[in-house]
């Protein structure tokens, strides 16, 4: 969007354009999701400088919700499209034991093809979401919970009891969870970089804003002629294999894979994307509100404890923030729908 610059004008003009600034920053839902998450970061430093003011404080505010990042952006692509994905824990845990197996099997093995082939086991579990919703027209939520349950069966009979240790895996690889560029995490740039990608499809690409306008009225597009059985598969793809370079940072990050890797943080993905202004029933959000979302859930997990709130009331938090962007998303939508319908009337 592009600006003319003119020259400042004094009165109720420049007045009003002020008032419809600040409405403009109040309707955003990611700066009031940015607000609240600097409020947390406030709170729990005045309690305790070095949740901020000290190198393992700043390092681990920025790092740690780094993976979660990831899942959310994945997750608000397939959400867009009245779907959801709750495969992706699952998904990221095999891609990390792949990760760490390919390392111990193949000594030698470029970390290129290893995050390749990270990425690309988790497309192509991702195909097999979409092929059943988008084809076979079983409801997401149905088909996703079964592979959630037959991804980690899998993820349970390979792996087993077996420990994949840092010792086992390449030390230029484990640097990218450890490494970091003016004091910000490798992982950190690499997670925003990814989130920048992916804003930057579903704002330029034909086929990224016609995922928007199949979660905004599914039938009307398919009358209007796009193809959304073939959009709809493309973000399982893509959310599957966004979750196959969480499961591949994810070794990287914490040097060790299990078969216990990635347990109920679909839920986190769903919840973020949610936090942040993703609308549950299709259609609108962004990104970047994803991904603010995962990091105040992260950050709110961290600061709680500090702020002296026990473990019960940590849940009860989130939860209720889950329930408040719910709950505010409905009334926007029957605000607009009311304005609408004034419109055609008038």
């Amino acid at each position: 969007m592009s600006a003319t610059l003119t020259r400042p004008q004094a009165g109720p003009g420049r007045g009003a354009a002020v008032r419809g600034v600040l409405a403009g920053a109040v309707r955003s839902r990611e700066i009031a999701v940015a607000v609240v998450l600097i409020l947390v970061v406030v709170a729990a430093t005045l309690r305790n400088d070095s949740f901020v003011f000290s190198s393992d404080g700043w390092r681990d505010l920025l790092l740690t919700p780094s993976i979660l990042l990831l899942l959310a952006a994945g997750q608000m692509l397939v959400i867009i499209t009245r779907s959801v994905d709750l495969s992706v824990g699952s998904t990221m845990a095999l891609t990390a034991y792949l990760t760490g197996r390919l390392f111990i099997d193949q000594p030698g093995i470029p970390i290129p093809v290893v995050v390749l082939a990270g990425i690309a086991l988790g497309a192509v579990l991702g195909v097999v979401n979409g092929v059943l919703v988008a084809y076979a027209g079983v409801p997401a939520l149905v088909i996703t919970l079964g592979t959630m349950y037959i991804y980690r069966g899998i993820m349970l009979t390979w792996a087993g009891s077996d420990r994949i240790t840092a010792d086992q895996m390449p030390r230029e690889f484990l640097a990218l969870g450890t490494q970091q560029v003016l004091t910000i995490p490798v992982l950190t740039i690499l997670a925003v970089a990814v989130v920048a990608v992916v804003g930057y499809y579903l704002h330029t690409a034909r086929s990224g804003r016609e995922l928007y306008a199949i979660g905004s009225d599914p039938a009307a597009a398919r009358l209007y002629g796009l193809k959304v059985p073939t959009r709809v598969l493309t973000a399982f793809v893509l959310c599957g294999a966004l979750a196959g370079l969480a499961g591949v940072l994810h070794a990287a990050r914490y040097g060790s894979v299990t078969s216990s890797v990635g347990n109920g943080i679909e839920l986190q993905a769903v919840g973020a994307a949610v936090i942040g202004g993703v609308a549950i029933f299709g259609g609108s959000g962004s990104v970047w509100g994803a991904a603010i979302g995962a990091v105040l859930l992260v950050t709110i997990n961290r600061a709680l404890p500090i702020l002296g709130i026990p473990e019960f009331w940590q849940r009860a938090v989130v939860g209720a923030l889950i329930l408040g962007a719910v709950v505010l998303d409905r009334v926007l939508a029957l605000r607009r729908a009311r304005r609408l319908d004034e419109e055609r009337e008038h």
